[in-house]
C-alpha cells in the first residue's frame, strides 16, 4: 500500500477561501457554488491515498441545479428536508470525487 498524505498548504487554503469569499460576497451569493467547487477541487487535488492522487470532477453548474432541486425540496416540505442537504451534498460530493 502507497502512503496517504495531504500536500496542500495554508497560504493556497487561504487563497482560496479568500477568493471564494469575494465572488461570494461580489454576486450576492449567487456564485456560491462555483466558491464551493473552486475549494473542494483546490483540496482533493492536494489528496493522495494510497499512492494515488484524487480528482475532483464536480461542476459549479451541477452544484447550482441540485441547490436549486435542494430548495425546492426544503420548501415543499416545509423545512424537513433541511435535515437531508448536508448529507445529499457529501454523497454529491463524493460521487464526483475519484482516484487518479
Amino acid at each position: 500500500m502507497g502512503e496517504s498524505y495531504f500536500d496542500g498548504g495554508l497560504f493556497g487554503l487561504i487563497g482560496y477561501s479568500l477568493l471564494g469569499f469575494l465572488i461570494t460576497v461580489l454576486t450576492f451569493g449567487i456564485c456560491y457554488p462555483w466558491a464551493i467547487v473552486m475549494l473542494l477541487r483546490w483540496k482533493i487535488s492536494h489528496t493522495v491515498i494510497d499512492g494515488r492522487r484524487m480528482r475532483f470532477t464536480g461542476s459549479a453548474i451541477g452544484l447550482f441545479g441540485m441547490w436549486i432541486k435542494w430548495l425546492l425540496l426544503i420548501i415543499l416540505t416545509l423545512g424537513i428536508y433541511s435535515f437531508w442537504v448536508g448529507i445529499s451534498m457529501k454523497k454529491w460530493e463524493t460521487y464526483h470525487t475519484h482516484m487518479i
